[in-house]
């Protein structure tokens, strides 16, 4: 491969995040709020002016198709062929799971009257856990820069974000009984407006705390998050506290008795 000069190589990524976001059908303001950056950053990057961190490059992967990411991956210094040899499990460590062709699968009676089983998506299973109220969940301040573990098939109908939509693992009781120790939770990293939130279920992250997962409530003008055992005080939630919202919780499963 010819090696190319470091103008053109700055001209290069900074016209693939433009087409990125063009294609995201978004400003950058928008851009901006999702990477969790400034609009102006966002500008340097898109003129060449700025290298984005190794960070920000798995951000991009995360958010585009395939061929993008692999694009914004390698940026990064994510070597492709190890993170395959990676993910196909030949060290194994690792298992990629491919999604099934659920499509047209039929069971018993039923398989006369289905006619055709909704699209399925592929989610990334995350090697990190959230913690419940009073277990310390694993520091992280963006969902979207982990590396999968395994990918995982799930009904579309069931991710309205699907680039948003990851998976992770729940450690503490104090979400029991509607979440127990262990589940895997799928999360949308794109719904994060506390006023479309009070009542519904989140992980919210603090730098020394960890993950989190809660309840999001609002009593009389103070957002709060709370467990659902209530056998821990709740959690104020605002700017001095530290904490902030990640993600909204859509559903979640667990390993039968």
């Amino acid at each position: 491969m010819k090696k190319r000069s470091k103008g053109t190589v700055v001209q290069e990524w900074a016209a693939q995040i433009t087409a990125l976001r063009e294609r995201l059908g978004i400003n950058q303001a928008e851009f901006a709020r999702r990477l969790e950056c400034s609009a102006m950053t966002v500008s340097r990057w898109e003129r060449g002016l700025l290298r984005p961190s190794a960070e920000h490059f798995i951000q991009f992967g995360n958010l585009g198709n395939q061929d993008e990411a692999w694009f914004f991956w390698e940026m990064a210094g994510i070597q492709a062929s190890k993170m395959i040899e990676s993910l196909s499990g030949s060290r194994g460590r690792h298992k990629w799971i491919e999604a099934p062709p659920l499509e047209k699968a039929h069971a018993g009676a039923t398989a006369a009257r289905v006619g055709k089983i909704t699209s399925f998506v592929r989610l990334p299973l995350l090697k990190v856990v959230a913690g419940s109220h009073g277990v310390m969940g694993d520091r992280r301040s963006n969902l979207r820069s982990i590396v999968p573990t395994q990918i995982i098939g799930a009904p579309a109908l069931w991710c309205p974000n699907p680039g948003y939509t990851s998976l992770l693992r729940v450690r503490g009781h104090s979400m029991e009984p509607l979440i127990r120790n262990g589940n895997i939770l799928a999360v949308d990293s794109f719904q994060i407006e506390r006023e479309d939130l009070y009542g519904k279920i989140v992980v919210a992250s603090h730098e020394k705390r960890g993950l989190c997962v809660s309840r999001l409530r609002r009593y009389e003008g103070l957002d709060v998050l709370e467990g659902e055992s209530r056998e821990h005080d709740p959690t104020i939630l605002n700017k001095a506290s530290g904490w902030r919202i990640m993600a909204k919780v859509l559903w979640w499963i667990s390993a039968a008795p």
